[in-house]
């Protein structure tokens, strides 16, 4: 009998496969306890409908998340922080303030988890910085510390 996985099952398949085994594991087993359908021709197209519209979903954030690199990608993120005499911070800049810059001087906020900097940012000066926006996808970027006295 074939069936359609509706979740992974150890020594079967993954979820959303179709598989073929025997009725008696099919029937009382894998559809009794709702881990599958049987594979009919009205659940097939349903399974191939909701696989096309996760696959449209993951291209869309694919194509967001390259519009954002474009958009970022050898830009310079200007960041204000209090400094003291020779330019020395109080305290450092964070992932935080960066991803809070490029929301407002890009129009887009990304994840401060997926944001690196070469080097701790404790004084004035220029940092080279990434951004994994997708996966397989990021952005290259400087980070400037600039003093704010005012």
């Amino acid at each position: 009998m074939k069936v359609i996985l509706l979740a992974d099952v150890k020594g079967t398949g993954k979820k959303g496969e179709v598989k073929n085994v025997s009725d008696g594991y099919a029937r009382n087993f894998l559809i009794g306890k709702g881990l599958a359908v049987e594979a009919t021709n009205a659940n097939l197209n349903k399974l191939a409908g909701q696989q096309a519209s996760a696959q449209h979903k993951v291209d869309v954030a694919v194509a967001e998340a390259k519009a954002q690199a474009e958009k970022l990608s050898g830009k310079t993120v200007t960041v204000r922080a209090k400094a003291g005499q020779g330019g020395r911070l109080f305290g450092a800049v964070t992932l935080n303030a960066v991803a809070d810059a490029i929301a407002e001087q890009f129009g887009f906020a990304p994840d401060k988890r997926k944001l690196s900097v070469s080097s701790e940012m404790k004084n004035e000066g220029t940092y080279s910085a990434e951004a994994k926006l997708y996966t397989g996808v990021t952005a290259k970027f400087t980070v400037e510390v600039v003093a704010d006295n005012g």
